[in-house]
């Protein structure tokens, strides 16, 4: 255990001065960041005026009054996961996917300190009642308890064999109640001696202790939130309305009222009768946090995308913090001015370059939005997700049809550079070609013995390069759908192929954590370009063919010199997997797409220089 003293950080912002959150403490680099970042949970402060959630990106502090954002603590190196007030109010705990929590003054928004111990995610903080201990649950199976003022560790906890999924302190601060999803146990640990004092058969994802400590509230795998008498360890009740698994429980500040979070749904039930008093639908995607406000009479529920605000008397949808999202694919239009980003939910989201401001939403996807791609007038846009192509009118928003076909996820989609045909690459393998005008099959490209990631055209049309699963890149013969040529050297799964703007050049990127450069026309290896500490998911040249980026699971996007495979630069700021890479028209921006639920836009200008380093082999 490691007690790290911290000097003062700045506060993007000084707590709502700025409003131009897309600016908010940027790494070196970039000028822009879109979105906020997935979150994972959600709490407000002891007096109600904060509502702090954790992101892809690090904590938001949002006013609960105007619901607009003032902070942003970014002191996680990767994403937070969890956020609990003090009781007084005074500090913010943040535990993040590296193991670190972070303790912050939650008037200033600075950091105190970072207790470090843990060897996995933590997943889980919470205050004792008196907030003299803070408990941390880990994926590493351990939940430890420290002294809130000197971080100090006071004991841990081992007893589940599995990830810790949740914890609750009773109301008296006597017992630290702990579960997890794998081990079909809930642990009543008493919270002074370590000893365990019961257990209770049932898996769960969430806990919750009544305001009186008498009851413990569980939700689990199933569809079904269970009331347990904590003296007795007896199942009072079990409350079987939701369709899916529960991630949340909570009770009101009074002790009638439960809420429970499962899938795009919330509900409130009578906890003396086991009722259920309303449902409140308006999610669009999976509910992950549920929290109180303190005088009970707001609710917040947290999915990936978005918290909502509920009057809890009525049930009314009172507000909504947007900009939360994930990214799985950027792609630039072909002026610049706009790009689209697809990402882990049912949208495409258009947004201005310029300003950073978001454009237009496109709806309509049942599931994730996997692959966008601009035609090459920029009217239309294509998104690709299960089993279905969209195709979007860039200007009014709407949806033009719909392309089927594909039997899994679709995976890439890319317009030939004459706008003639989409190309369109799925889990099941299989390549489709479509005609752009009568979107119409024209034919099925079919040999990869795997998910097909990533479809790129050579310029002039008429060759198509694909990479897969199976650890093989293909050239097609667009023309005929014949299978021109296959290029091996890659040990593990291709996610991205693209062709340099002459044509010249294939890049492919790999889980093998390599980057080769092939001639196209002779099928021969140029060079292999190493240095990504884990697999490469996406390649892009710039538009005059001299620079090759890349983005990794690592984090970082590398900026390549072309035609010799020297490294040019690294650009780190992204707290998750970078999985989509894209240079603007004019070369002087770069935009990352990051599964931490953002889009950084760099200016390549002022990227950060690397020392030379040995890129070729």
């Amino acid at each position: 255990m490691i007690f790290i003293p911290v000097s003062i950080v700045s506060v993007p912002g000084n707590f709502a001065q700025d409003r131009d959150y897309t600016q908010w403490d940027l790494p070196k680099g970039a000028k822009a960041r879109l979105g906020k970042g997935a979150i994972s949970e959600i709490a407000y402060s002891p007096d109600g005026a904060l509502l702090a959630v954790a992101s892809g990106i690090g904590i938001w502090l949002y006013d609960v009054e105007t619901s607009q954002e003032v902070a942003l603590l970014t002191e996680h190196p990767k994403r937070a996961l969890s956020v609990s007030f003090s009781p007084d109010g005074q500090t913010l705990a943040s535990g993040s996917w590296d193991g670190a929590v972070c303790l912050w003054d939650a008037r200033t928004g600075v950091l105190k300190s970072t207790l470090a111990g843990h060897t996995r995610g933590v997943g889980s903080v919470s205050f004792s009642i008196d907030g003299s201990t803070l408990a941390t649950g880990s994926w590493d199976g351990a939940v430890c308890l420290w002294d809130a003022r000197t971080g100090v560790l006071k004991s841990t906890f081992t007893g589940h064999a599995e990830e810790m999924e949740c914890m609750s302190f009773s109301p008296d601060g006597s017992t630290l109640a702990i579960g997890g999803r794998d081990d079909m146990v809930v642990s009543l640990w008493d919270a002074g001696t370590g000893v365990l004092k019961s257990t209770l058969t049932t898996d769960a994802g969430s806990v919750s202790f009544s305001p009186d400590g008498s009851t413990l509230a569980t939700g689990s795998g199933g569809p079904t939130v269970k009331l347990w008498d904590v003296t007795t360890g007896r199942l009072k009740t079990s409350l079987k309305e939701h369709i899916s698994w529960i991630d949340s429980v909570s009770f009101s500040p009074d002790g009638q009222t439960l809420a429970s979070g499962s899938w795009t749904e919330v509900r409130l039930w009578d906890v003396e009768t086991g009722r259920l008093k309303l449902t409140l639908t308006g999610h669009t995607v999976r509910v992950l946090s549920v929290s109180f406000s303190p005088d009970g009479q707001t609710l917040a529920s947290g999915s990936w995308k978005e918290v909502c605000l509920w009057d809890v008397e009525t049930g009314r949808l009172k507000s909504t913090l947007t900009g939360h999202m994930c990214v799985s694919s950027v792609s630039f239009s072909p002026d610049g001015q706009t790009l689209a980003s697809g990402g882990g939910y049912d949208t495409a989201r258009l947004w201005d370059v310029g300003t950073g401001m978001l454009k237009s939403t496109f709806t309509g996807h049942p599931e994730s939005v996997l692959s966008v791609s601009f035609s090459v007038d920029g009217a239309t846009l294509a998104s690709g997700s299960w089993q279905k192509v969209r195709l979007w009118d860039v200007g009014t928003g709407t949806l033009k049809s719909t392309l089927t076909g594909h039997t899994n996820n679709v995976l890439s989609v890319s317009f030939s550079r004459d706008g003639q045909m989409l190309a369109t690459g799925c889990a099941e393998g299989m390549v489709c070609l479509w005609d752009a005008g009568t979107e119409k099959l024209k034919t099925t490209l079919t040999g990869h013995t795997d998910v097909v990631w990533s479809v790129s055209f050579s310029p002039n049309g008429q060759t198509i390069a694909t990479g897969s699963r199976d650890g093989m890149v293909r050239l097609w013969d667009t023309g005929t759908g014949k299978l021109k040529t296959t290029f091996t050297g890659h040990t593990d799964s291709v996610d991205s192929v693209s062709f340099s703007p002459d044509g010249t050049i294939l890049a492919s990127g790999s889980r093998d954590d390599t980057v080769l450069l092939w001639d196209a026309r002779t099928g021969m290896l140029k060079s292999t370009l190493t240095g990504h500490t884990s697999g490469v998911l996406s390649v892009s040249f710039s538009v005059d063919g001299a620079t090759l980026a890349s983005g990794s699971f690592d984090g970082t996007v590398r900026l390549w010199d072309a035609e010799t495979g020297t490294l040019k630069s690294i650009l780190t700021g992204h707290k998750s997997t970078v999985n989509s890479v894209s240079f603007s028209v004019d070369g002087a921006t770069l935009a990352s797409g990051s599964i931490d639920g953002t889009v950084l836009l760099w200016e390549l200008a002022s990227a950060p220089p690397e020392p030379p380093c040995l890129a070729t082999e």
